[in-house]
């Protein structure tokens, strides 16, 4: 991104600006938790700008969610200098779909409805190409993550072994990408992702009661903090390693959740992803870059999460508070 300056974001920071205007705040959540009723809640995403939000009904809602996913990316990506910022964020449902294909493959069924769109390539275009074994126009760290993956399956028969393979590479090729754009602040997000895949696997490990050998294995490379040193420490320690960083709080209570039958992990998974939206939160004292795009990215599928937490637990019939408690950080 050498040859890109601050000022070619100004456009596009302008219209972030104004677009974050009609994102789902606290206000608007809290509205959706206190609503008579489920059709009460959805005309809230109207005022979002969902398409269809007043007509929605709950059994559709992935369908919705979905287009406004898609709507979301291909407006930024028509808009930015740089469309590997929003390569960075589709990604992850490429290589969701990459698990999905290898999968169904190995047990004989079909995936497709299992798919899901808003990555780099049309799922649709990927299951036929990889029905006829003509995978074309996709990244060679990708192609190559589909076939190693897919062995691996075959000689182990353990699909978690062929998702970590997938997993590593998701990170390795988000990181590059991120380097290749030259932002600091985008490399410094994947960098804390990874963190914060690292701690959450850290903590599940030593739940299950699995030694440092096991761990050493299932921890990702690019944090800021080396598997290495996560995988040499005891549960209870995991702290001491982030506590000067932006996990700190995170640890501390993973720490102490990272003992067999210690407790539920709602909290903590709070705590990892109220981290990212801290880090990120520093696009908003930036007038204009990528940063903006950066952190409108972020907050876009924090919203849809948020939607669908408010609405699965509206069904469950949980209290507000209840559903609060589940709710992460808003980043507007």
């Amino acid at each position: 991104m050498s040859h890109i300056k601050d000022t070619d974001y100004l456009g596009i920071s302008t219209r972030i600006h104004a677009m974050e205007n009609r994102m789902l705040t606290r206000e608007r959540m809290d509205r959706m938790i206190e609503a008579r009723d489920d059709a009460e809640a959805l005309k809230v995403l109207s005022e979002c700008g969902y398409a269809g939000g007043e007509t929605v009904e709950v059994q559709n809602l992935e369908q919705v969610l979905s287009a406004e996913r898609a709507s979301a990316f291909r407006e930024i990506r028509a808009a930015v200098p740089d469309t590997r910022i929003a390569d960075v964020f589709q990604i992850k449902y490429d290589y969701h779909n990459a698990k999905v294909l290898i999968k169904a493959q190995a047990m004989g069924k079909d995936g497709e409805r299992l798919l899901l769109s808003g990555g780099r390539y049309d799922p649709k275009e990927l299951l036929e190409g990889w029905r006829k074994e003509e995978l074309r126009g996709l990244s060679d760290t990708f192609r190559a993550a589909l076939k190693q993956a897919q062995e691996t399956l075959a000689a182990t028969k353990d699909p978690q072994l062929s998702d970590l393979v997938l997993d590593r590479a998701c990170y390795e090729e988000m990181a590059q990408l991120a380097k290749d754009t030259g932002s600091k602040f985008l490399q410094g997000y994947v960098s804390l992702s990874v963190d914060v895949a690292n701690l959450r696997t850290a903590v599940r490990v030593h739940r299950m009661d699995k030694g440092s050998d096991f761990l050493s294995q299932v921890l990702l490379p690019g944090g800021s903090i080396s598997p290495r040193a996560i995988a040499a420490q005891r549960g209870e320690d995991l702290a001491g390693l982030f506590q000067a960083g932006p996990l700190a709080a995170a640890a501390e209570l993973g720490s102490k959740l990272a003992q067999p039958g210690a407790g539920a992990l709602t909290a903590f998974e709070r705590e990892c992803d109220n981290a990212l939206t801290a880090y990120l939160e520093a696009a908003h004292r930036v007038p204009f870059g990528e940063q903006a795009v950066i952190g409108y990215l972020y907050a876009k599928e924090a919203e849809l999460t948020a939607v669908r937490t408010i609405l699965a637990g509206r069904r469950a019939g949980l209290s507000g508070e209840r559903i609060r408690e589940r709710l992460r950080e808003t980043y507007v």
